[in-house]
């Protein structure tokens, strides 16, 4: 799970420029001039969700199987303040990052500048749902979404950390799924089932959704959770 420790370190760099404020109030303006206003820096968290916010926007108990509860240290958010966006990593995907929570990593994107994340999991923990959305600045959405296809390719098979197995990806872009959606299953002969994981944009917020639920590979809930959360980032948009 990602932890939240950029916090501290972007409300200490907010500080920093009050305070230089408040030492330099004293300064005299030029004689006969008007002083000098600076121009305002451009707000680039403007329109985004908080992790607060996103929180609510993931999908409640009644949009997982029955029998399925959430898992305690599975949940996880960004609370109230933006964290500093950080830049892709150029490393080459690391492939296992597809069968735990925060996959969205895989693709060289540590997550966005705020997000909300929770998983569920049967009784027998031998199947699990987990759901994250992560708000971007810019473009960087679209750009985490267009990586995912690179992703795809790239861990077209690779071996599993538990059983050492040989793991094989199939990816496809999916119609009628937010702005842009894409799903990717993985199967093994040494599993007993496999997993479906889905994500979606919807504007600046990428949603990823991981399933190993039901004999379809985890498809159909993965679907149902997704189109969930699209729902409720609607109403976060309109409200």
């Amino acid at each position: 799970m990602r932890l939240t420790p950029r916090v501290a370190t972007l409300l200490a760099v907010a500080a920093l420029p009050l305070a230089l404020t408040a030492c330099s109030s004293g300064s005299s303006t030029p004689t006969g001039g008007a002083s000098a206003q600076p121009a305002k820096a451009k707000d680039l968290n403007a329109g985004l969700a908080t992790g607060t916010q996103l929180k609510k926007a993931l999908a409640p108990a009644s949009a997982f199987p029955a029998g399925f509860v959430s898992e305690a240290d599975g949940a996880s958010d960004s609370g109230g303040e933006f964290l500093s966006p950080s830049a892709r990593s150029a490393a080459k995907p690391d492939c296992t990052r597809l069968e735990g929570t925060s996959w969205i990593q895989v693709t060289g994107y540590k997550g966005g500048v705020s997000f909300a994340q929770n998983d569920y999991a049967n009784h027998g923990k031998t199947e699990e749902v987990a759901q994250e959305i992560d708000a971007f600045q810019g473009t960087t959405a679209a750009a985490v979404m267009k990586q995912m296809q690179t992703v795809a390719g790239t861990c077209a098979t690779f071996t599993d950390t538990d059983a050492h197995a040989k793991v094989k990806l199939s990816g496809a872009s999916t119609a009628g799924l937010g702005d842009e959606a894409y799903t990717m299953t993985l199967t093994s002969g040494a599993w007993q089932n496999g997993t479906t994981l889905i994500a979606t944009r919807s504007g600046n917020s990428v949603i990823t959704v991981l399933s190993t639920a039901g004999a379809d590979n985890g498809a159909a809930t993965a679907k149902k959770v997704t189109t969930r959360i699209l729902g409720s980032l609607k109403g976060l948009k309109s409200a």
